[in-house]
């Protein structure tokens, strides 16, 4: 009964053992996010690859209506003219390995720009960089105008487009956040070649979609993997070409993971390279 009514008056050292549990799982809890936020955040080993790139990269300024829009553009080693392909970044901003896969596209022969649609929303009026964190980042993306995403992305599609060394051809793909984005601006653009969609939902009108749209889908991604039944049954209403695979137990960005070396799941390294030399392909149809 002494043991039943015990209070922290009466017991001090069990009340402090009470507390020092509690914080002990509360620090443990503190750990577990910040490793959970690191592998996106901290994307040490996208960098090398950037900086011993042989191919001419840079950042543009892509001014429309009031905006300034930062843009990450590399360029292809050709003599001849190049398509372009504008890449979308995830919900996380444009990161180092965002950066990293426009070289990888330019390394194949096209031309890629990567606008950082967070421009202007950073601290002092800066982009995804300003930042303090991953929380301020995903909010920030979740505040943004879509009619201002749409500004932004027609703003590097006319930039590439218009280059003396592109043949006017533009495609477009993105990533998570990015992949929706890449379908709702298929359905925004008339003269798109092809729009790739990584991991990212359907607007609910497609009627105005005009170029052919490639999906790369997680088998364990059940967020975005419960919209495909749907999103085909809408495109071919439509009379729109969908071609969506969904990739065995791959994980929501798969693209991403399967580069990183700290990646635990090998079912996203063999989703990354069998969805890239996919989209390669698909690129030359278009």
């Amino acid at each position: 009964m002494l043991f039943a009514n015990c209070d922290s008056a009466i017991c001090p050292d069990l009340s402090t053992e009470r507390t020092l549990s509690r914080m002990k799982r509360t620090l443990a809890a503190a750990i577990i996010a910040l490793f959970c936020s690191l592998p996106v955040f901290a994307q040490d080993w996208a960098k090398p690859a950037l900086e011993k790139s042989p191919r001419h990269g840079e950042w543009v300024q892509l001014k429309h209506d009031n905006r300034t829009v930062q843009a990450f553009i590399v360029y292809p080693q050709s003599k001849k003219k190049a398509p372009a392909v504008v890449v979308i970044h995830e919900i996380f901003g444009l990161t180092d390995w965002v950066r990293s896969v426009a070289d990888q596209l330019a390394a194949q022969g096209y031309i890629a720009i990567a606008p950082d649609l967070l421009s202007g929303s950073g601290p002092k009026g800066g982009g995804t960089s300003d930042f303090g964190g991953g929380d301020d980042v995903r909010k920030a993306i979740s505040a943004l105008n879509p009619d201002q995403v749409t500004a932004d992305l027609n703003a590097a599609a006319d930039y590439v487009k218009k280059l003396p060394s592109s043949t006017g051809k533009i495609a477009v793909g993105g990533f998570c956040w990015g992949g929706t984005q890449t379908f709702r601006f298929a359905a925004n653009r008339k003269d798109l070649s092809g729009a790739f969609v990584f991991y990212g939902s359907a607007p609910q009108d497609v009627t105005s979609i005009t170029a052919p749209v490639y999906g790369f889908y997680a088998e364990t991604d059940s967020r975005i993997g419960a919209t495909l039944p749907a999103t085909q049954e809408a495109m071919k209403q439509a009379g729109k070409k969908y071609d969506p695979v969904t990739y065995a137990g791959a994980d929501h960005g798969f693209m991403r993971a399967g580069e990183d070396p700290n990646n635990k799941n090998e079912a996203n390294k063999k989703a990354r390279d069998e969805a890239w030399q996919r989209l390669l392909s698909a690129f030359k149809t278009i």
